[in-house]
């Protein structure tokens, strides 16, 4: 078993799931490379806290582009004042592609959070919910599940790393916890947004790592 990280970190897997990786419905470039690191990092057991997040979307979901007609898949519409892109139909409830994926042995894992349930507001990050009709982002509930564990500082890894990882890291921050990127347990809907993202990310305090290190 390798050294595991300070009691205070926690590991944090952002939407490892099936319509995320090749063949799913919204396939993230290369997705499906990562699943196996992930195995190996979950099994050596090095971090005390470990949560994923779950795309929990229902039918007829105010993302996709099925529910604005003329829209196509990867328009952008503003929605509630802010830039919203509308997605291929995936996650949906209770279909296999919304489910964790099953390559990998999730026993180590302390909790899910589910995201996107709310049919009218979309979910990228692990800690808030996109801007809703008010103007606010709903939280999750995981901020005050790492804080009533002592957590200050987290590792972040999944899919996608240009949107939901993304999110997720810099709402971390946000909230005054330390954050790190696991770079190679990560893959991007496409990889032109490697270098924005990964310059938004340091210009935000967010370090960028290997699972290795």
């Amino acid at each position: 078993m390798s050294q595991p990280f300070s009691p205070d970190a926690a590991l944090i897997l952002v939407d490892v799931q099936p319509d995320f990786m090749p063949g799913g419905a919204l396939a993230c470039h290369q997705g499906d490379a990562i699943v196996t690191g992930i195995d190996q990092l979950l099994r050596q057991r090095r971090f005390r806290h470990v949560v994923a997040t779950r795309d929990w979307h229902p039918r007829g979901h105010i993302s996709f582009a099925s529910s604005h007609p003329g829209r196509a898949p990867f328009e952008q519409i503003a929605l509630y004042g802010q830039p919203q892109t509308l997605w291929p139909d995936h996650c949906v409830q209770g279909t296999p592609g919304a489910e964790l994926h099953p390559a990998i042995d999730w026993s180590a894992l302390d909790a899910v959070i589910r995201k996107g349930s709310d049919p009218a507001i979309d979910s990228y990050s692990g800690f808030r919910e996109n801007h809703g009709p008010d103007g606010a982002r709903p939280r999750t509930g995981l901020g005050g599940w790492l804080r009533e564990r002592g957590v200050t500082e987290v590792f972040v890894c999944g899919l996608a790393r240009d949107v939901c990882v993304l999110w997720t890291a810099q709402d971390a921050r946000e909230l005054g916890l330390r954050a790190s990127v696991l770079w190679d347990l990560c893959r991007p809907v496409t990889p032109d947004t490697d270098v924005a993202t990964r310059a938004r990310l340091l210009a935000q305090g967010i370090a960028i790592v290997e699972a290795g290190e």
